[in-house]
């Protein structure tokens, strides 16, 4: 359901049919009704000035992604703020392709590269502060998309709340965090979302609770009465969007795919700081000591099945150190491939499948990969 605390100008409903509350301004926290028009002033402005971001066209995008590999992208824009991106997606051509990455940790552009836009958000979406809540027994923490995952851990244990810990885990920005709902050592990102805000093709925001979207295990889909009907939830009977297909095009909202995360407010219990500071430390070592991170590589490859490890099953397959070009199982980590200086993105994603198909032969499971891959292949290579 649509947040309640929602700013003067924000409607049930925008025009293209979205749930969530909508405004015209960053959505810093809960304010007096004083603050929040001064606030929707200051956004107003914001938006009538030129671009102020950073464009770059002909950009290659392994300067972008942790593997230090991939294609060519048409166009990339690091925009300066929050506001600056509202403008910049408003000037996009309609039907442009659109890629969102963070600090590039959990993705493979294949060499043939991207057509479209990229938005840099990491450097750009970086705002980070505490929010004011009535509820005595948590705090929310606003945090821009562009922020890394880390850096939330700590900015949590330094004001003396938990349950941030395990983001220390995550290589990547608090934007793909959201969109995969993240997670490693027992936890995950959206078991701390209060609500979160999203920005669409035409630059308008939207605040959302944690409520409509349907989460599962690195999956993170908005509800819409179709996904509702296929997973039963949705009401049925005359009169219902299910019974009417008319009613269903003017009342669905978009898919998750005509929004991208820009900001969310997580919620952390107060505790000790201390042991909160100690436990971001032992997860840190714990990396270092687990995982290869002197060479470039994207995290765990692939999701874990039911029942079992991905790494346990690589590795029962003798592959830990196998190779396809610059591309190597790390001997480290079996779930992680990393880059030995020379890989192009076809050595990963031939390792990848090299690695899939050997498990499906040996054990008959088919390994899903984390990595998202986008982009053409390079036919003429």
């Amino acid at each position: 359901m649509s947040d309640t605390r929602r700013p003067p100008d924000s409607g049930a409903a925008g025009k293209n049919g979205k749930t969530g509350s909508r405004s015209t301004h960053g959505f810093g926290g809960d304010k007096s009704l004083r603050g929040e028009i001064d606030e929707q002033l200051l956004w107003a402005e914001l938006v009538r000035r030129p671009l102020r971001g950073v464009l770059r066209e002909r950009e290659p995008m392994s300067r972008h992604t942790s593997w230090r590999a991939g294609g060519i992208a048409d166009r990339v824009y690091r925009p300066a703020d929050l506001a600056d991106l509202a403008v910049f997606m408003r000037s996009l051509p309609e039907g442009e392709p659109v890629h969102f990455v963070g600090l590039g940790s959990n993705l493979l552009v294949r060499d043939g590269g991207l057509r479209g836009t990229v938005i840099l958000l990491h450097g750009g979406l970086k705002q980070m502060r505490m929010i004011a809540r009535n509820d005595a027994n948590e705090a929310c923490i606003y945090t821009e998309a562009g922020v890394a995952s880390p850096k939330l851990s700590r900015f949590a244990a330094m004001h003396n709340f938990e349950g941030a810990e395990f983001l220390a885990g995550i290589p990547g920005t608090v934007g793909g965090a959201l969109a995969m709902n993240a997670g490693c050592y027992g936890s995950e990102t959206w078991r701390h979302v209060d609500r979160v805000l999203t920005i669409d093709r035409k630059g308008e925001l939207s605040q959302r609770d944690a409520s409509e979207y349907r989460i599962g295990y690195r999956e993170v889909v908005l509800r819409t009465i179709e996904t509702d009907i296929a997973d039963g939830s949705a009401p049925s009977g005359p009169g219902t969007a299910s019974a009417n297909a008319q009613d269903f095009q003017r009342t669905a909202v978009p898919r998750i795919s005509d929004e991208w995360f820009v900001a969310a407010w997580f919620k952390f219990a107060p505790s000790n700081g201390e042991v909160a500071r100690r436990k971001v430390k032992h997860l840190l070592l714990t990396r270092i000591a687990t995982q290869p991170l002197s060479e470039p590589n994207a995290g765990s490859v692939f999701r874990n099945p039911p029942g079992s490890y991905a790494a346990q099953l690589i590795e029962d397959c003798g592959l830990k150190g196998s190779r396809f070009g610059g591309a190597m199982v790390s001997p480290k980590h079996a779930n992680f491939i990393v880059n030995t200086g020379t890989a192009r993105a076809s050595d990963i994603e031939r390792l990848i499948e090299e690695l899939r198909d050997s498990v499906l032969r040996e054990f008959g499971i088919l390994l899903k990969p984390e990595v998202c891959i986008i982009g053409e292949k390079n036919h003429g290579a």
